[in-house]
């Protein structure tokens, strides 16, 4: 069928008659076709058969054809593989299929609908016979179609004795093979599309919305305001000139809306879900699209204020109702008149929609025992109703499909039939008093229909966009043209029909609901469908806006050309001695340092086929240089893994392509990265370089700088490889401007771990060093100099310097309460994983201007990075063990909380730092107190601190009790007043209240009991438990207004509420409580508890279920 629904039939098990009703005569074309060929419930528009006989049927080809015959203007004809078809499959089975004979002379883009029975039979015999039938789509791409397995061959050659057959099938080594053709009407042109290559933009004009994951409520209903094209000017009228998408709803809409609009691909939602303070994993929960719909309105609405669309969204869906009282034997009337955007009907156990309006509008009348009280006249029998004063242009009505069932305790979908009409007349609905010289005529323009259960399911939406256009269906990315049963018969819900069956299939199916049906429907007056339907014009969209998302569009189509492409290109990056002297690690700079972000280099697209010479120019026009005054190097992976440059590229390579210089250079990279060798001075490097047979080293020089703490690239010098290292010293007193006297030591840094001191007395050559080679120097310090500095903890030689760079972590420090962030900033430090805890806490000391013994740290979870442990002091542990980095690990985002503390963490030692949440009388979470006290303290203490923060009111016993709760969660665990703090578990959080006089008055006729909440599972508990006084011979009914009195829960509330008695045996059910149910005769164990079923409504709690929030 062309909707997706999917129609489970659950098959009768009960044993079918036992009598095979035989098929007519294959020759009786028409009568064999009604019993052979179920009906699919679609319009036929021709109905051939054609029998063809072949004779010498054992002599035939493998393949042959029958003749062609005419059905619903296409030419068809029988495919035979007399030996079978099938691809490696023994020849033992025919093969039949029917063809669309003449496919190459159709014209393009043809297709047929057709079913179709294939039957062969004995041709002096007909009622000797098989058959299958079949149904499909014929196109270009598959246009034949039928059974590769059609009939044993042995079968066709034996008489069939069972059914009374005293001939075969194949006699006389002739037969006949029969096609039945039924070409079908397809209105929408998408039967049984498989929508390979489908393309909905032209098709139908429209393209669909892609779903985030469980977005598809929210897809429907921003199709059907997209269609309701009044709402879509007046959302392009809001000015978003400097607005950001995801974080202005008014632009990410106005997006959508355009790319709607404009786009021939779907459409992505993800900046829109954004701008409304989205994260993820709201957008993968289903949420109510009546609740969405009055939010999204609401937001819009507030944004249209003072601009040219103030007042739209009223104008189109703001109507009122009046909800009165009015008394029958006095003249009295009490009412007030409401605001609505959109009307809830009850479906359940109501035909149709006007039965929904009538029990909408249902007068309850008021007497007996529930008279209304009316001022000054007393108690009267009165009529208390709603009435319709007035309805807007566009009717939203959303259908109650979900609703909740007392019995099942739960929210269950409703799929009953319910119907509606394309066009209602609402007048009879309308109050006295209300304007009838407007029609109250509605046609229907929108279905939103749910396919699926409760917990899950699919929307989509059936829209009708112009006002005399044909209905289209919006299913997330796709959009296809449907019926009218689409749109409405399809979508009542109720039972599906054994009609499904086919007609010669005995077994009856048990009736089943369909689980698709609509639960919002749009209705627009008919007298405003010109104006809110009005068509689309160029000058409705902000020119503003389309410059804006225009260019947006083509600089995404400029980078999908870019990706296309990308294998034409290589990457190009250039180190200068600029990046050089603020490098500060190992190499010229930093590629893949686990520890730290790659260095920031310029970065270049090439072409591959693009030349060196060409290239090169590319080069000295970015830099501002002359070619003549640069060489690039070629840096490589070292098998020691550095990154150095290895050669010049020379300019014979000049015609060289890019792609070959990286191939023979730098073989093993996927991009080039090179080095910018400035040399200004041609005559100095000219006889540099005069002796060919002997050019000399270019080597790079670092300085570490002990007092800054600093070790930076100072450019890089040319040696000739036969001379002694020496003469490096001189060369690097002269370029640092210091006196020849100057100490000077020297290490080549080899790689990472192997920082050698050079032998200066040896040749460079001795000393193994090439081109590209790092020499690190620093100035040879005095001992006294070198213990100044490590009492510092600062380093004084290279070797110790390098051992930083490989050990170092950036760490990020947070404040670990957020109350004192005024003063207490977030801020990054460079350590080393070797650091001491107090090295560490003197760096964070010395950032913070604070004494670091009065700093106390936390650890963060390496996944979330919120706090985690707190830190202990310990002489022998690393920043590597704080952080819990190791030495080898990626560690891009390392977080240590911290704290400024009044006392130093010394004394800390001595106190218990305790969290204490207040419950108060009512069992509710008022507050949370922190407290640092001596490990001494006892919880009477602890009681006598709490006393003095907390408010609590007269009346009640003035009495605290501090408990933590209980592994189950069902039950408090009460510490005596004398029991000493030091011995809880770090971090400690404790729970207090007041204790209710009923409990310290209770009698010997009572038992104090724990009570605990939770929501349908006694697992997933929520809140803090407590305990209750339950009385001996009180019946639950009036236990339970002790009960709401205790916990101080509002009556709408409270009626929510279910009771249970939660055993403590592991598996069993809870107990549901009765209010004729005496809790007192129970034989209560320490682990049973009174269960309080309802869903967690506490702000900010994980576990709370929440509700749909739009920033």
């Amino acid at each position: 069928m062309q909707n997706n629904e999917v129609t489970d039939i659950i098959i009768d098990d009960s044993p079918a008659p036992m009598e095979v009703e035989e098929l007519p005569n294959v020759h009786d074309y028409e009568a064999y076709a009604a019993k052979a060929m179920p009906d699919l419930g679609l319009e036929i528009e021709d109905f051939q058969a054609q029998t063809w006989r072949i004779e010498h049927w054992s002599q035939q080809p493998k393949r042959l054809v029958g003749p062609e015959f005419s059905c619903g203007g296409h030419k068809w004809r029988i495919l035979l593989f007399p030996q079978g078809n099938a691809n490696g499959q023994p020849n033992d089975m025919v093969s039949v299929y029917l063809d669309y004979a003449n496919p190459k002379t159709a014209p393009e883009g043809w297709h047929a609908c057709a079913q179709f029975c294939l039957a062969i039979s004995n041709p002096s015999d007909p009622t000797i016979q098989t058959s299958s039938h079949a149904h499909h789509r014929f196109v270009a791409e598959e246009c034949d179609w039928g059974f590769t397995r059609f009939v044993d061959l042995r079968k066709l050659y034996t008489p069939d004795t069972a059914s009374g057959k005293t001939r075969p099938t194949i006699e006389n080594d002739e037969v006949e093979i029969t096609a039945f053709v039924r070409v079908l009407k397809d209105p929408t042109g998408v039967l049984w599309h498989n929508f390979v290559n489908y393309d909905s933009k032209k098709e139908t004009g429209h393209v669909g919305l892609k779903n985030q994951g469980a977005t598809c409520y929210m897809n429907s209903l921003l199709q059907s305001l997209y269609c309701t094209n009044y709402f879509r000017k007046a959302v392009y009228q809001i000015p978003t000139d400097g607005d950001v998408p995801s974080e202005s709803l008014s632009l990410a809409l106005q997006r959508v809306f355009y790319h709607l609009q404009t786009s021939s691909q779907p459409v992505g939602t993800t900046e829109l879900t954004k701008s409304f303070g989205w994260k993820s994993l709201d957008a993968f929960m289903q949420h109510d699209v009546q609740e969405f719909s009055r939010i999204l309105q609401d937001k819009l609405e507030m944004r249209m204020k003072g601009t040219p669309a103030e007042g739209a969204i009223p104008k189109l869906f703001k109507g009122q109702m009046k909800n009165y009282i009015k008394c029958i034997n006095v003249n009295f009337e009490s009412s007030v008149v409401e605001d609505f955007y959109d009307i809830q009907l009850t479906i359940k156990g109501l035909k149709n929609l006007r039965e929904s309006f009538k029990e909408y509008v249902s007068v309850e009348t008021l007497d007996g025992e529930n008279k209304y009280q009316a001022e000054g006249l007393g108690l009267q029998a009165a009529k208390k109703g709603v009435i319709f004063q007035s309805f807007p242009p566009v009717l939203h009505l959303q259908l109650r499909r979900f609703e909740y069932d007392i019995e099942k305790d739960a929210l269950v979908k409703i799929n009953d039939r319910h119907e509606f009409p394309f066009s209602i007349d609402l007048e009879e609905f309308l109050d006295e008093s209300a304007d009838r010289s407007v029609s109250h005529n509605y046609k229907l323009h929108g279905v939103l229909v749910h396919s699926g259960d409760l917990h899950g399911g699919h929307y989509f939406a059936l829209i009708k966009p112009e006002k005399d256009g044909r209905w289209f269906k919006f299913d997330d990315d796709r959009v296809t043209p449907v019926t009218d049963k689409e749109v409405l018969e399809d979508n009542y819900g109720g039972d599906m029909l054994n009609g499904l069956i086919p007609p010669q299939q005995r077994t009856q199916a048990r009736t089943l609901k369909k689980f698709t049906n609509a639960y919002m429907l749009v209705y627009v007056r008919e007298s405003d469908l010109d104006w809110v339907l009005s068509p689309f014009t160029e000058t409705d969209t902000p020119s503003h806006l389309k410059q804006r998302l225009d260019a947006e569009r083509e600089q995404l189509e400029a980078k999908r050309r870019e990706k296309d492409e990308q294998h034409l290109y290589l990457t190009a990056k250039v180190i200068t001695d600029d990046h050089f002297a603020r490098h500060q690690g190992f190499d010229l700079a930093s590629f893949d340092d686990k520890n730290l972000p790659a260095t920031e280099l310029p970065t270049f697209r090439v072409l591959k086929s693009e030349t060196f010479a060409t290239f090169k120019q590319r080069i000295a026009t970015y830099f501002k240089l002359s070619d003549r005054d640069f060489r690039l190097w070629v840096l490589v992976n070292r098998q020691n893994k550095t990154i150095r440059p290895d050669v010049p590229i020379h300019d014979s390579d000049s015609n060289h392509t890019m792609e070959h210089i990286r191939n023979n250079m730098a073989a093993r990279a996927s991009d080039l990265r090179l080095y910018l060798d400035l040399n200004t001075d041609h005559a100095k490097f000219n006889s540099l370089h005069a002796d060919v047979n002997n050019p000399p080293i270019m080597i790079f020089l670092k300085w570490f700088d002990c007092s800054r703490q600093t070790l930076l690239g100072q450019g890089k010098v040319f040696v000739n490889k036969n001379s002694k290292v020496q003469e490096l010293v001189g060369m690097i007193q002269e370029k640092m401007g210091w006196p020849a006297s100057t100490p000077i030591k020297l290490f080549e840094e080899i790689k990472a771990g192997m920082i050698e001191g050079m032998k200066i007395k040896q040749t460079f050559m001795q000393n193994e060093i090439q081109d590209g080679d790092i020499i690190a120097y620093q100035v040879e310090m005095t001992e006294k100099e070198v213990q100044d500095l490590e009492a510092q903890n600062l380093y004084s030689s290279v070797p110790q310097f390098y051992d930083f760079l490989q050990n170092r972590v950036l760490v990020q420090f947070k404040p670990r309460f957020e109350a004192t962030t005024g003063r207490t900033p977030d801020f990054d430090l460079m350590l080393s994983k070797k650091m001491t805890y107090d090295v560490m806490a003197h760096k964070v000391g010395d950032y913070l201007k604070h004494d670091p013994l009065k700093m106390r740290f936390t650890s963060a979870n390496p996944q979330s990075q919120t706090p985690k442990a707190i830190i202990k002091r310990a002489l022998n542990q690393s920043v590597a063990d704080i952080t819990g980095t190791n030495y080898y690990a990626q560690h891009p985002n390392v977080v240590v909380y911290y704290e400024l503390l009044e006392i130093s963490i010394i004394e800390l030692e001595t106190k218990k730092s305790l969290k204490v949440v207040w419950t108060g009388r009512n069992n509710k979470e008022e507050s949370t107190h922190p407290f640092l006290l001596p490990k001494t303290s006892t919880f009477n203490d602890v009681s006598d601190n709490l006393s003095k923060i907390v408010k609590m009111p007269p009346g009640g016993s003035g009495r605290i009790r501090i408990f933590d709760i209980s592994s189950s969660g069902r039950s408090q665990r009460e510490y005596t007043g004398s029991e000493m703090i030091g011995n809880l578990q770090e971090p400690a959080e404790l729970f207090a209240e007041e204790i209710p006089l009923e409990e310290l008055n209770a009698g010997e006729d009572t038992k104090i009991v724990s009570l605990f909440h939770y929501s349908k599972d006694p697992a997933r508990t929520h809140g803090v438990p407590c305990k209750f006084v339950v009385i001996e011979n009180e019946p639950f009914s009036e236990t339970k207004t002790r009960l709401q009195q205790r916990l101080g829960v509002a009556d709408k509330d409270f009626a929510r509420y279910r009771f249970a008695l939660v055993s403590s045996t592991m598996f069993k059910q809870p107990s549901p409580i009765e209010d004729d149910d005496v809790l007192y005769d129970h034989k209560w164990t320490h682990e049973d508890a009174l269960g309080l079923d309802h869903p967690d409504r506490r702000p900010n709690k994980v576990s709370a279920e929440k509700g749909i929030v739009m920033r």
